[in-house]
């Protein structure tokens, strides 16, 4: 058994493992960061430091996250703070992780961040790798 955070993302339960998560924060204003990639909504000031915001239904494909969304996932990942924006958080439970099936489609960007489901009250739920969500040339930098 692992431990995950359960939130929600363009309308989709997920499961988070919790050594991605390093707080749960409602943000304050985004600026914006001009000629960012389009999954970038922009920076934050946060706890004294600045994190750079993920639009993560533009990175996962879909439509960009609501501009009313406030509620995000920070994680810390090549040692560069991220606020990864999410539509609703729930709670962390326990849960057995199980391979994604052979035969899954999965379609748009969660191929790429879905490592694994888990199942909660019979209804399985993707899990998300966080660093999958971040623009590659972030890594570099």
């Amino acid at each position: 058994m692992e431990l995950f955070l359960i939130a929600h993302i363009a309308g989709r339960g997920v499961a988070i493992e919790t050594a991605q998560v390093e707080s749960v924060v409602d943000i304050a204003e985004i600026v914006a960061v001009p000629r960012a990639e389009s999954n970038v909504r922009g920076l934050v000031a946060l706890r004294s430091r600045v994190v750079t915001v993920i639009d993560t239904g533009t990175a996962l494909g879909l439509d960009p996250t609501p501009d009313q969304s406030r509620r995000a996932v920070i994680t810390r990942i090549d040692g560069h703070h991220y606020a990864i924006l999410v539509d609703s958080l729930e709670d962390v439970a326990p849960f057995e992780r199980l391979p994604l099936s052979p035969g899954l489609a999965l379609d748009n960007g969660w191929a790429t961040a879905g490592t694994g489901i888990v199942e909660r009250s019979g209804e399985p739920m993707l899990i998300l790798d966080l660093s999958a969500l971040i623009p590659a040339h972030a890594f570099a930098a």
